[in-house]
Parts: C-alpha cells; sequence; structure tokens
C-alpha cells in the first residue's frame, strides 16, 4: 500500500475494518489475538501499528519495534488462534515514520477463537463475543453445519403433507411409493432427521409448518405513503404455510397493491401490473430460498407508494457483494436441500438467475447487503 492509501485509511479513523494500535507489547497478545479472531470471522481488515488510537495521529515505530511486532504477530496468528490464520504485514512511511501495516483476509476456515476458545466477531468500531446463534452462522458460513439440516423438535412424520410430497416425488422420479416407505425417503432426501422433519422438509412438505416454525414467514404490510409509520398503513398480514402457500400468498398480497395500467391495450382488455409480475415473483422466490434461517426472523415484505421492499434476514452467503450477484455470480447456497428440490414446488430457475431476469425486465430495482445488521434488502422502485 502506498502512502496516499493509509494517509486515506487513518483519516477516515478506526471502524469495523481498521484498528490502530500506538505499539506492541508481549502484553498485548490476548487483545490482538481477539482482534485477529474477530476480523478473521467477519470480513477481514487492519490493524495499524504505530498510529495513536485515541488521536489517529501517526506516532512510528523503530527498526527494533517493527522487528519485534513482526515477531509478536506471526507468532500468535499461528499459535494462539484455532485454527491458525495467514496474516500479511507491510513496512509504510507516512510523515517521514514508519507503521506496521497488519492484513488480515476474511477467514476461510470459520469460525475461529482463541486459546481460551472463546469465539470474537466485528462490531462496528469494537469487537464482542460471538452469541451461540452467530456462532451457528459462523459454521454455517464454513458449509460445517447448515440451518435447513436441522431437526425440528415436537414434530414427526405425521407433520407431513402426503398429497404434496406424492405429488413432488411423482413429478421428480416419476415414481410411486406406498405410505410406510415415507420416512425412508424423507430420510434419504434430508427432509426428515431422527423421524423429526428437518426446517427444509417443514418449509417444502409440512402441513403446518407455522405451528413449528412460528417465526419464519413473511409479514406483509401495505403503507399510505413513502415511509415507514408503524401504526398507520393500509394492510397488514402474516404470510404463513409452507414455501409454496407463502409464495402464493405473497404474489397475490402483491398484485392487490400494484396499480393496473392500460400500456397500449384496448379499453376493453384487463389493465397490466405497474411492475411486471415476473420481477417480484422471481425476488420473493429468492428471498424464500436463499435467507439465513438460522436467524429466526421473518422476511420483510414492504408496499410503499414509490417503492416495494422485500428485506430477507441474513447477509448474502459466500462473500459474495451486490454487484456479484447483479453479474450473475453463482457460489454454493447455503440452504442446498432446498435449491435442490424447490423447482419441482416452485417456479424457480436456479441460483442467480431470478436477479437477472428481474433486472432484465425491469431495471429500477436496487440491492443492500448489509454485513453488520446482517439482512439482504431489494427496493423495487414503482413508476
Amino acid at each position: 500500500m502506498d502512502t496516499v492509501e493509509i494517509r486515506q485509511i487513518i483519516n477516515a479513523g478506526e471502524t469495523s475494518r481498521v484498528q490502530f494500535k500506538q505499539q506492541l507489547k508481549a502484553k498485548q497478545a490476548d487483545d490482538i489475538v481477539a482482534e485477529i479472531v474477530a476480523m478473521s470471522n467477519f470480513e477481514g481488515g487492519k490493524i495499524l501499528i504505530g498510529v495513536d488510537d485515541k488521536k489517529g495521529t501517526v506516532i512510528g515505530l523503530g527498526f527494533e519495534a517493527l522487528e519485534k511486532a513482526n515477531n509478536y504477530l506471526f507468532n500468535w496468528a499461528t499459535n494462539n488462534v484455532k485454527p491458525s490464520v495467514t496474516i500479511f504485514t507491510e513496512t509504510v512511511s507516512v510523515d517521514g515514520k514508519f507503521i506496521l501495516v497488519v492484513t488480515i483476509p476474511a477467514g476461510i476456515d470459520k469460525p475461529y477463537c482463541d486459546k481460551q476458545m472463546v469465539y470474537w466477531i466485528k462490531s462496528a468500531a469494537n469487537k464482542r463475543r460471538v452469541s451461540p446463534e452467530e456462532l451457528k452462522r459462523l459454521y454455517q458460513s464454513a458449509g460445517k453445519v447448515y440451518a435447513e439440516r436441522q431437526a425440528i423438535e415436537d414434530s414427526d412424520i405425521s407433520d407431513v403433507d402426503l398429497p404434496l410430497f406424492r405429488a413432488f416425488y411423482k413429478k421428480r422420479y416419476n415414481e410411486e411409493f406406498e405410505a410406510d416407505e415415507l420416512p425412508r425417503l424423507m430420510t434419504n432426501l434430508r427432509l426428515l432427521k431422527d423421524n423429526k422433519l428437518t426446517l427444509a422438509g417443514a418449509l417444502l412438505f409440512g402441513e403446518n409448518p407455522e405451528v413449528l416454525l412460528p417465526e419464519l414467514h413473511i409479514s406483509a404490510i401495505w403503507f399510505w405513503g413513502k415511509d415507514f409509520i408503524a401504526n398507520d398503513y393500509r394492510s397488514s398480514e402474516n404470510l404463513t404455510g409452507n414455501l409454496r402457500q407463502q409464495y402464493k400468498d405473497s404474489v397475490n398480497f402483491v398484485l392487490s397493491t400494484l396499480r393496473k395500467v392500460q400500456g397500449e391495450q384496448n379499453f376493453n382488455s384487463l389493465g397490466i401490473p405497474e411492475i411486471p409480475k415476473l420481477v417480484f415473483e422471481e425476488l420473493l422466490i429468492n428471498a424464500l430460498v436463499h435467507r439465513d434461517y438460522f436467524i429466526h426472523d421473518s422476511i420483510k415484505l414492504f408496499i410503499f407508494e414509490d417503492r416495494i421492499e422485500i428485506k430477507s434476514p441474513g447477509k448474502l452467503p459466500n462473500n459474495l457483494g451486490v454487484e456479484d450477484i447483479k453479474q450473475g455470480i453463482q457460489r454454493r447456497s447455503r440452504n442446498i436441500v432446498l435449491t435442490s428440490f424447490v423447482s419441482d414446488v416452485l417456479p424457480y430457475r436456479g441460483i442467480g438467475s431470478g436477479i437477472l431476469k428481474s433486472l432484465k425486465a425491469y431495471p429500477h430495482i436496487e440491492f443492500e447487503n448489509n454485513t453488520v445488521a446482517e439482512y439482504f434488502k431489494v427496493t423495487i422502485y414503482r413508476p
């Protein structure tokens, strides 16, 4: 990095991805290791050593201090972080003084912890201990555990919508089956575990999943104007049921709020929705299939006078960014079972295709991937 880049980082101050340290001593091991762990569990970051962490002024380090700092850092990253991480250091001259720039990449083997088995994560400019739910999501991001494969307590095979599963099985495999074969078939498809429905099994084929998974629904609100006012709305519904039911009800909810325009049709023709139906169909499916199911919250579907917002729990998986999805870049889904079978239940066309189809049909769409608050929001602007 050059001096100009470092000066810009210093002027911006400490953030979730940048920390300042005036110096580095052996007694700081626990604090620095926790910082390395937190950044590795987050999106990576930088530690600038030789910068006052209160004022952001450049103090600088001498040759001996630089050498000691390097030795400490590589030793701690190797021996005090579990599993060990690879860091990169660079000496940069700023205002005639030398500082050490430490780069910690986003971890590829999450979650990380310190020697005391404490897991840390970044929170704004600070770090904090990881909660049990966040730890599950870190394991999920590394492909070590999946929310959709977790067995649901108080569920059993009687909670399956048998006609719905029969229709799915016939369509996908062109086979019939006897009722007593149902547990074996659903277990093989990772829809049943230890005679309990998995989350994917309940979402796809549950008869009353709102009883088993009360928080995993769509909260739909139609507001009067352009602002979120909790106590003043036209209509509000909790759209529950399995994914097929939630999808159908949410599409109907949106359609009921849209203006129907004549366009180039004759006077006696039915109006055309102001936004192509395909757009919100694709984006609603995307929300239902790809949301983070370790976050026990509903999808928010908000209709305003000037826009529609679809807000899904969980940031984009696998370090994907907004530009990646707009270019159709695809990576492994966090919900592999759902993406494998949902095309036989919903008009799902595959990872990434929904975003591209929506933008092609109607380009007035914005995306927000909030990595701090852990949500992904799509905003469709109304004409």
